[in-house]
């Protein structure tokens, strides 16, 4: 005898979608100077922490400037050592009598000229030394990178995008939900996440983030799920199931085979499991669906079993032979 047991249902699942688990945060870094990409250091999906070396331009004219700037400061250096000599010297003459005060005057503007450019000789070389650091990219944080947007040997322009880095501590889920689901979507829904490749490591999450527009060709909405908790196995770029559900009124699911029209009325066949007989109970239907119908709350209890097969040869009292539960 084939039976199911029933079960009361108090959710609904209004579908359930695909997505990946992603960084709540991420970052895309480029370079501060011009030039042409000599080396990707890392690759995609790997770890990197603060100050790492991601990524290398071409370094030769960021050096050919440092050299200049270098050799710029030393002559000019030589000029201010010489004026020093100088204003000493004809302060020297002035102070013993022998020395004219225009002359005084002429070395010590000199010198504060000089002064002046040597300053700013040494200001370029340092300006010289920070644009060739600027010639490597690295991470101000730990992060992982999740993708890179040029190759080696490519030429960028200064605040290109060049890597795409997330931060590994603070995951959420993200998925695509149709437009016309998210208009429906009721304050209550729940969302169950879950590994596709281990459905049995799941958690809830909640909206964090819903993009205003849908997307033009896929009539999508882009939701970012932030979620209760989350387990190890929940790695960024990890593929996941997201389960949309709402909560309802209490409500019995059964088989249409379970029903039998008998004198104009609806009823079902309950098990005595143990007496092992059946009896027969009117009950309403509310709506059908494919091979499924929906019962008036209150007419059947959580846990009874209802016959699935064989309805129209019981009669009330007929003993019966349980051996094997129907799938639901």
């Amino acid at each position: 005898m084939l039976f199911v047991e029933v079960q009361s249902q108090s959710e609904q699942t209004l579908g359930r979608f695909a997505g990946n688990i992603a960084s709540r945060y991420e970052s895309t870094l480029g370079f501060r100077v011009p030039g042409r990409i000599a080396q990707r250091i890392v690759d995609v999906g790997s770890e990197v922490k603060k100050g790492d070396l991601l990524a290398v331009l071409d370094p030769t004219d960021q050096q050919n400037q440092v050299r200049s700037t270098q050799g710029e400061l030393a002559r000019v250096e030589a000029q201010l050592i010489n004026a020093q000599a100088n204003a000493r010297r004809q302060q020297e003459l002035f102070d013993r009598g022998v020395g004219a005060q225009a002359a005084l005057d002429i070395a010590v503007t000199d010198l504060k000229t000089t002064q002046s450019s040597y300053d700013q000789a040494k200001a370029s070389l340092q300006q010289a030394k920070d644009q060739l650091s600027y010639s490597e990219l690295r991470t101000d944080h730990d992060a992982v990178v999740t993708q890179w947007k040029v190759e080696a040997g490519q030429v960028v322009s200064a605040g290109e995008q060049v890597v795409t880095l997330a931060r590994p501590e603070i995951k959420e889920a993200v998925i695509d939900l149709p437009a016309t689901l998210v208009d429906q979507l009721p304050p209550g829904a729940v969302f169950q996440v879950a590994s596709q490749l281990e459905p049995n490591i799941s958690t809830t999450a909640t909206i964090r983030e819903l993009e205003p527009q849908a997307e033009r060709t896929t009539r999508t909405r882009r939701a970012r799920l932030t979620l209760a908790d989350t387990p190890a196995a929940f790695r960024l770029g990890t593929a996941i199931s997201v389960t949309v559900s709402s909560a309802i009124e209490p409500r019995i699911e059964l088989p249409a085979n379970a029903l039998q029209e008998a004198n104009g009325k609806t009823q079902i066949w309950i098990i005595d499991m143990h007496n092992q007989t059946v009896s027969p109970r009117q009950v309403e239907v509310v709506s059908r669906a494919n091979d499924r119908v929906l019962l008036q709350p209150g007419a059947v209890k959580s846990g009874e079993r209802v016959v699935t097969a064989g309805v129209n040869s019981l009669k009330p009292g007929q003993k019966v032979k349980v051996d094997k539960e129907s799938p639901k």
